[in-house]
């Protein structure tokens, strides 16, 4: 019955024109700091039961300090392969933001992404998490996980501020997690593949090489970065809202001593959590894939509205279809920076590129965006046959898509607020 639900709601939402149902973050709806998606172009859905999978709570993880911002047992969802994939493991890292300010965390322990009192007692797993092979071709039968993100900090934090009350203990709960998943079986895995949307999309690209060296050299892993590729871009006033904000992160949660040494070594803590500055060095295999024109950095690290007291960016923030010619000029200069940025990542056989020229954030974690009849390509090859081509090696995966408003495949998202 609940599967049946979620299905209903999700067509309603779609198709009731006006009507927008209050989701937050659900596989199909993203959260941009209380702008609500209401649809996307293109939108398809298939009649498919989606399986719900229930939460687990890494039991282990108190006495190791590994707790969600309020302190709180982080968890996981795991559902289990089968048949020729019941030794393959595919883990996913959840995004959802950052805080930067005491205030901001304090606030976030006071949801599912601080604390795991509020998270979903069990989720639908879509997209690359399906285990529908019409949906997931590639990875429908292997051990399919998502870790909830409570952190925020990307994973990546130890530290803690006791008069706030606040933990900041990504790192804790990235190896908690691992050990558990280990014990469950992830350490006989035959091939592996850590991947995360948007703030996990970061992570994924931060852990990659921690999450190679959990398995010997005879399993294959790789790493998948699905709109995690921020950019340290200049926004519509001339300054770095972006910048500000991971600033602010990396000093709250002293991330400085858990950066790559070899980036900080070279810059300074707060360039070391912008992947432009960390691609080139990752070692093990990863797949960026990104929207060159990224929903999320349009509204928050572009034109937020801190940037734009005027309000001229309001509509265009919202609506692509309502940007004004010089301000689809200005989102040019962006995407031609994001593909200057990936020539050099993409030069190497064992990395993967899929830039498309879309204005959406995270596209791994829909149906319609993964793999559907009509999903988003780049020179006729879709996301998941594109991710599956360079994952198991079958041909070539680096996809750069020619800019606006060429690419007629996009699911392009459209706001309310």
């Amino acid at each position: 019955m609940k599967k049946l639900l979620w299905i209903v709601l999700i067509l309603l939402n779609i198709h009731v024109n006006g009507m927008m149902m209050e989701f937050d973050d659900m596989e199909w709806f993203t959260d941009f700091n209380g702008t609500k998606m209401f649809h996307t172009e293109n939108d398809v859905f298939s009649e498919a039961k989606f399986p719900m999978v229930g939460l687990t709570l890494i039991q282990s993880a108190a006495a190791k300090g590994a707790v969600c911002l309020d302190g709180s047992l982080p968890g996981y969802h795991l559902h289990r392969g089968f048949g020729s994939g019941a030794n393959n493991w595919l883990v996913q890292l959840e995004g959802g933001g950052w805080c930067d300010t005491v205030r901001n965390c304090v606030y976030r322990k006071t949801s599912r992404r601080g604390s795991s009192s509020y998270m979903e007692k069990e989720i639908p797993f879509t997209g690359i998490l399906s285990n529908q092979a019409a949906e997931n071709p590639d990875f429908y039968n292997w051990n399919r996980v998502k870790v909830r993100y409570c952190d925020g900090g990307s994973f990546s934090g130890d530290s803690e501020n006791k008069a706030a009350q606040l933990q900041f203990r990504g790192m804790r709960i990235w190896l908690a997690a691992m050990e558990d998943l280990m014990a469950k079986g992830m350490r006989q895995a035959k091939q592996a593949l850590l991947s995360g949307c948007s703030a996990g999309g970061l992570a994924a690209i931060l852990r990659c090489d921690d999450f190679g060296k959990l398995f010997p050299p005879s399993t294959r892993v790789k790493c998948l970065s699905d709109a995690g590729f921020f950019l340290d871009a200049i926004d519509v006033s001339g300054g770095r809202s972006l910048r500000r904000l991971y600033a602010g992160v990396v000093k709250l949660q002293n991330l400085q001593t858990k950066l790559p040494q070899d980036c900080v070594n070279r810059l300074n803590p707060t360039s070391c959590f912008f992947p432009q500055n960390l691609i080139n060095q990752v070692k093990t295999p990863l797949f960026i894939l990104n929207a060159a024109y990224d929903s999320w950095q349009i509204q928050e690290s572009l034109a937020p509205k801190s940037a734009d007291p005027s309000g001229s960016w309001n509509d265009c923030r919202l609506n692509y279809a309502k940007c004004t010619a010089s301000q689809i000029q200005f989102l040019q200069g962006f995407r031609t920076r994001m593909v200057n940025l990936v020539k050099g990542f993409a030069m190497p056989s064992k990395n993967g590129v899929f830039l498309n020229s879309c204005f959406a954030h995270c596209q791994t974690e829909r149906h319609d965006t993964w793999f559907a009849k009509n999903s988003p390509a780049v020179k006729n090859k879709g996301i998941a046959v594109a991710v599956g081509d360079w994952y198991f090696e079958r041909g070539g995966a680096k996809l750069i898509d020619c800019a606006y408003p060429c690419d007629k495949t996009c699911h392009n998202l459209v706001f309310k607020v």
